[in-house]
């Protein structure tokens, strides 16, 4: 089974030479910036992308431990992983040991680097299935069950939590211990409650708390907007590593320091048309296209392209035409045109 794991993996020694950010128990990972879990979002084409834009490590997004095992077609789909993408960690979700044993073992046969337990997703159909950040009102479950995780692979296995079900049970610190005692090799912390899902502000001196309290690495999460936020969580939190999601969105860029508005267009339009390509690639033409548009949208904030042309562009059902007319376009742009 290790087999198809150990290419991704490279010799520690050599690895040490260059300083590593952080290990995951054995594993190196080469800096602090991180692809958060973004469900929609997070497929292989946008990983590969990522990475090559300097993300040290990418998340998948959620993949529910009863779908791998069942073997459905969208967990099917989002188990096919790339060699460009590693170091590279599968997200699961579930409240079923055995579930989540079964589900983590076919991860780490697909070659995921790293097993992550879910236990912050504040969606409503996730929590209501009483999984996600529904396990924070359990803490002795959540440790029963990253017990099975722990004991089932042998890829180290991490947890990502927000700080409790809601402002009156705020456990963070009591969970974070309990992830530890259980075996994690690494956990992430989304500074709010599964109440407050994306409002308010993160609490960031939360998460000061939890990287003072254990020895593992611990990612930092929540308004990371801009390249600034990035240095400012860091500080705060001394945190090992920074979870960039939302932000990443349409900006692989932030990757290498770089807000969008500071992006031009000439520059973006090569990187579109290959993750396009890539998108149909793996999706096919039809599916492809539509995942895609999302992903435009945003590539397409911060410049002078006119919104009658924006909406042309998103409203194409045709991939060929719309690869063609931003190839066009980028014809027209002179390399040191600033948006």
């Amino acid at each position: 089974m290790r087999g198809t794991l150990e290419p991704n993996r490279r010799d520690r020694g050599t690895l040490l030479a260059h300083s590593p950010a952080f290990f995951i128990r054995d594993l190196p990972i080469d800096g602090a910036l991180i692809l958060a879990p973004l469900s929609g979002y997070n497929d292989q084409p946008f990983r590969r992308l990522c990475r090559e834009f300097g993300a040290a490590l990418v998340y998948t997004g959620l993949l529910s431990a009863s779908g791998i095992v069942y073997g459905s077609p969208r967990s099917a789909e989002m188990l096919r992983f790339h060699p460009d993408e590693h170091p590279l960690v599968g997200q699961l979700f579930g409240n079923d040991g055995d579930k989540l044993a079964a589900a983590a073992r076919t991860l780490e046969t697909h070659g995921a680097d790293v097993v992550d337990f879910n236990i912050g997703c504040a969606e409503p159909k996730v929590v209501k299935g009483g999984y996600g950040a529904a396990l924070l009102k359990d803490p002795v479950q959540i440790g029963y069950l990253v017990t099975r995780l722990v004991q089932a692979v042998r890829v180290p296995v991490s947890a990502k939590m927000r700080l409790g079900w809601d402002a009156a049970s705020r456990n963070y610190l009591e969970v974070a211990r309990i992830l530890e005692d259980s075996g994690v090799a690494m956990m992430a912390v989304h500074g709010r409650t599964a109440e407050q899902q994306y409002g308010g502000h993160a609490d960031w001196d939360a998460i000061a708390e939890v990287k003072q309290a254990v020895r593992v690495p611990v990612l930092a999460s929540g308004d990371v907007k801009c390249v600034a936020d990035i240095a400012r969580i860091r500080a705060h939190t001394g945190c090992d590593g920074v979870l960039i999601g939302r932000a990443a969105i349409g900006n692989p860029w932030i990757f290498q320091g770089r807000d969008l508005p500071d992006v031009p267009l000439s520059e973006r339009v090569p990187v579109i048309l290959r993750h396009l390509q890539w998108m149909l690639e793996f999706h096919g033409a039809e599916q492809g296209l539509k995942r895609f548009r999302k992903h435009l949208r945003r590539y397409l904030t911060s410049t002078d392209v006119s919104r009658q042309q924006r909406h042309q562009w998103l409203e194409w059902d045709a991939a060929t035409i719309l690869m063609a007319e931003l190839a066009e376009v980028a014809t027209r742009l002179p390399t040191d045109i600033s948006t």
